[in-house]
């Protein structure tokens, strides 16, 4: 049973991001305000969810938040600054862009770079214990799945409409048959052994 807040007497959003282990594509993070007596009987954290329930509620939770927000890195900052500090980056922006400000950041996982002046709690493991960071961990996760199956189609050769970037066996063996592409992490030392790029 998720919580519905930590502070009652607060504004809280929860943050999550998406996609921080893939070899490819852009790593996105979302931020939620939810109202303190949402409820719905699927909310969960997104990786306990199939994309069917994930996409009946995305919408639910874009109607129902008081604001939301998402956000991206891409593969060339994250290549640059490294993933943990391109998902920190993404989680700033989304908070960023939120139509209103918030007073607490429940934040998913164990580190976070602080966010100006608004206090906040690493959660492990939090998109299970906490509405607003299950709703941001489903809203990271089915934007950055849109994404992946956009770009699927300029690179079908590795099968990012089904591994969204993920390095599965089919991945691996795409980029040994085929090189790295332009969405391809490279600091992710993902070369294959002769590397064809494009």
């Amino acid at each position: 049973m998720l919580l519905p807040f930590l502070h009652n007497d607060l504004v809280e959003a929860g943050i999550d991001e998406a996609g921080r282990g893939c070899y490819a594509g852009p790593v996105f993070a979302a931020a939620v305000i939810l109202p303190k007596d949402f409820h719905h009987p699927l909310l969960n954290d997104s990786k306990q969810l199939n994309e069917k329930q994930r996409d009946l509620l995305r919408p639910i939770i874009e109607k129902e938040s008081m604001a939301f927000s998402v956000a991206a890195i891409d593969n060339e900052a994250i290549d640059q600054i490294n993933i943990l500090q391109a998902s920190f980056s993404a989680m700033h922006k989304a908070i960023d862009s939120l139509a209103r400000d918030p007073e607490f950041l429940l934040i998913d996982g164990n580190r976070f770079r602080p966010y100006k002046k608004i206090p906040h709690q690493c959660i492990i493991k939090g998109d299970g214990k906490y509405a607003s960071i299950a709703a941001a961990s489903i809203l990271a996760k089915t934007f950055r799945d849109e994404l992946m199956q956009k770009i699927h189609h300029e690179f079908p050769q590795y099968g990012w409409n089904n591994n969204k970037g993920y390095g599965t066996a089919a991945h691996r063996q795409a980029i040994e048959e085929y090189g790295l592409c332009r969405y391809h992490r490279r600091s992710f030392d993902i070369l294959p052994s002769r590397a064809l790029l494009f």
